[in-house]
Formats: C-alpha cells, sequence, structure tokens
C-alpha cells in the first residue's frame, strides 16, 4: 500500500502510522526521502501524526509515541 498525498488528511490514523513506519524501516533512510519519494509535505505529515500522538524519532527513523 503507499501513501497517497491527497488523501494523507483523511486516511484512517492507525494505517497512516503503520504504512509510514513500515517504509522508513523497509525503503527510506529518512523521513526526508519518503516524503521526496511520495511528494508529501514533511511538515504535513509529522504534524498530523504529531496531532494523533506520535513524533518521529530520527535515530530510530520510525514514528513513536510521546
Amino acid at each position: 500500500m503507499d501513501i497517497n498525498k491527497n488523501k494523507l488528511s483523511t486516511m484512517d490514523p492507525n494505517m497512516l502510522l503503520s504504512i509510514v513506519n513500515m517504509k522508513l524501516r523497509d525503503q527510506y533512510s529518512s523521513l526526508k526521502d519518503l516524503c521526496q519519494a511520495y511528494d508529501i509535505d514533511e511538515y504535513l505529515l509529522s504534524h498530523r501524526l504529531d496531532n494523533l500522538g506520535y513524533e518521529y524519532d530520527y535515530d530510530q527513523n520510525q514514528f513513536k509515541t510521546k
């Protein structure tokens, strides 16, 4: 499953978190790389997940509970 930038704000939060963390684990070495590949605004993605209680951990390259 891919991340669709048009549905970013309406995608089920659990699905979004799962997809993003899977892509970060399996395909991308950074959040910046993932966002560039899908033409997603890094701030908007981080902000959406932040509002759901998650923050990006640069060292582990994944979103984790705050």
